[in-house]
């Protein structure tokens, strides 16, 4: 067993312990977030299959080291999320389609290899914090106007339709759109999931956001025929 005793972040002191098996992934889930997955490996049929008959989630928590499929189990990071499976399509010889949706960000206190095919966890809530709600408030507002440029250049720059969803009031729903909306690395997003405040997590992503629409306004511009329509000011 190995013990992520070393966290930066840190969980609510009082939040109980409880085990949770874990899903390695190249992807980084936020509250919220759709998760659409074909089960083709033994042991994830046979973790999903527990998750449905036990009514209880999984974890998803992007790989560190390792390799998603088809290898040894995956070194993850500890901070993870939730996934609630909603569908579940069967297929042939056991495999299935299922989808699930984010719902809490954890944090792994004891990561356990052997005691199932699959990893499994004893983990601890790990919600963001709200310190100071006028303040969270003020980053909200910051955030929504790069939010909607973003998407709106995004849709522009691939040629395609994107439909740009209601802005949410709420500061945290908002944070996580925003998490969840935004095109960048991997490692960058485990970055934001790991925050322990909504004010910071607001203001991070009004930096990532400013920088982004700042590339892809250079990318429209370099575009023979782009129209230079939008200004990152």
């Amino acid at each position: 067993m190995l013990e992520f005793s070393n966290m930066s972040t840190s969980p609510l002191p009082n939040s109980p312990m409880f085990e949770l098996p874990l899903f390695p992934l190249n992807t980084v889930l936020f509250p919220g977030m759709p998760l659409h997955l074909h089960i083709f490996e033994e042991r994830y049929k046979k973790m999903v299959q527990l998750c449905i008959e036990r009514s209880v989630p999984f974890g998803v928590v992007l790989i560190r080291h390792g390799v998603e499929a088809l290898g040894a189990l995956a070194e993850p990071y500890s901070i993870g999320c939730t996934a609630r499976i909603i569908e579940m399509e069967p297929l042939i010889e056991g495999r299935m389609n299922i989808v699930a949706v984010g719902q809490e960000r954890f944090s792994t206190v004891i990561l356990d290899s052997k005691k199932a095919p699959f990893l499994t966890g004893i983990v601890q809530a790990f919600p963001l914090s709200d310190p100071d709600p006028q303040a969270i408030h003020d980053a909200g507002q910051r955030l929504k106007p790069w939010l909607k440029r973003y998407l709106g250049m995004l849709a522009e720059s691939e040629s395609m339709e994107i439909e740009i969803p209601e802005i949410p009031d709420d500061p945290q729903t908002l944070a996580y759109l925003g998490a969840i909306s935004l095109q960048v690395p991997n490692g960058e997003k485990q970055g934001f999931l790991s925050v322990e405040t909504t004010g910071d997590l607001l203001e991070k992503l009004s930096a990532a956001y400013r920088r982004e629409v700042a590339l892809l306004g250079g990318m429209m511009n370099r575009k023979p025929g782009s129209i230079k329509s939008f200004s990152v000011n």
